[in-house]
């Protein structure tokens, strides 16, 4: 990367550690991060929206006992964490995480927000730098993101609060603008880009090879679609349902990968790693147990016959 950082292809997504879905214990998180860091794993993603700021805290509690210069850190900005004035005491978190709503988020991306945002960060993380800052979901919000938020962001690594920059969504087509528009150094691009979608390969990839700019891969098991060997008739994916003809489709995949010995999940965290220009595969992990199956997964040989064989069915496009 041009920042001069460097990213293991295998990263840790710490939204489970904000108690995404379910509620995840303090030592469940401390043994997944411990594990993390026994297998290899250097690169360490978190947010401040991943359970109003709880990730963030755990996440730094555990990287505490690691030497801070062994490790790139990514949070996100753009989303403040402040007092929910109507929390009533009861109330939990709607927006995914198992946690209390006596804090809400609130959307702020002017200079001034985005600056505190990073301060808040590093504040709850107890660290004394970011390395990695991304712009956190701004698709509502386009011309505050390029006049002020980017900009923003760019100015810290000028003053080298943070090394790198970018923004992390679940689309292509802004974080494309951002790429064109601005000097930004990453972009993490979450289900756009999997063994299931390709759809970056018309906009963001190509603008990324061009500008020298490196892709993180999140989401590629497509809202867990994608991690298990044969995708459950119940299946999620882009956060929903799934519709049957999207499941159909994981299951003509997972029929080729199993022709070469290869199963779903490995074969997800295989493909987007096969672009030059993506440079680590971010997963998330809740335990330590969950942390041995990425590992285990990522490091899962995967003939190139496969993805010419998957191309050749028409169930998938080909850097």
């Amino acid at each position: 990367m041009r920042s001069g950082l460097s990213l293991t292809e295998l990263g840790f997504g710490a939204a489970q550690l904000g108690n995404l879905a379910r509620v995840t214990t303090d030592d469940e998180a401390a043994g997944a991060v411990a594990a993390a860091y026994d297998r290899g794993i250097r690169y360490f993603d978190t947010a401040p929206h991943y359970g109003l700021g709880l990730s963030e805290r755990r996440l730094g509690a555990a990287l505490a006992a690691y030497p801070r210069d062994d490790y790139v850190l990514s949070t996100k900005a753009g989303r403040l964490i402040v007092p929910n004035e109507e929390y009533d005491g009861r109330a939990r978190d709607d927006q995914g995480f198992d946690v209390p709503a006596d804090l809400r988020r609130r959307f702020d991306l002017s200079r001034d927000g985005i600056r505190r945002s990073i301060d808040e960060s590093l504040e709850r993380l107890g660290l004394d730098r970011i390395d990695i800052a991304y712009l956190h979901d701004p698709d509502d919000y386009g011309p505050e993101a390029h006049a002020e938020a980017i900009p923003a962001l760019i100015e810290l690594r000028d003053e080298g609060v943070v090394r790198a920059v970018g923004a992390g969504m679940n689309q292509s087509a802004m974080p494309t603008e951002f790429v064109l528009r601005h000097d930004v150094d990453l972009i993490m691009l979450a289900g756009r880009y999997t063994l299931l979608e390709q759809g970056a390969l018309e906009d963001l990839l190509p603008a990324a090879s061009e500008r020298g700019v490196a892709i993180v891969a999140a989401g590629v098991y497509n809202s867990g679609l994608l991690s298990r060997p044969r995708p459950p008739a119940d299946a999620r994916y882009d956060y929903a349902q799934a519709p049957a003809e999207v499941i159909a489709r994981a299951n003509e995949i997972a029929d080729v990968c199993e022709s070469f010995g290869v199963t779903l999940p490995e074969a997800a965290l295989a493909f987007p790693l096969r672009h030059p220009s993506v440079v680590s595969v971010v997963v998330g992990m809740r335990t330590a147990d969950q942390v041995e199956q990425a590992v285990e997964r990522v490091g899962a040989e995967v003939p190139d016959e496969l993805w010419s064989t998957l191309a050749e069915r028409g169930l998938l496009r080909d850097a």
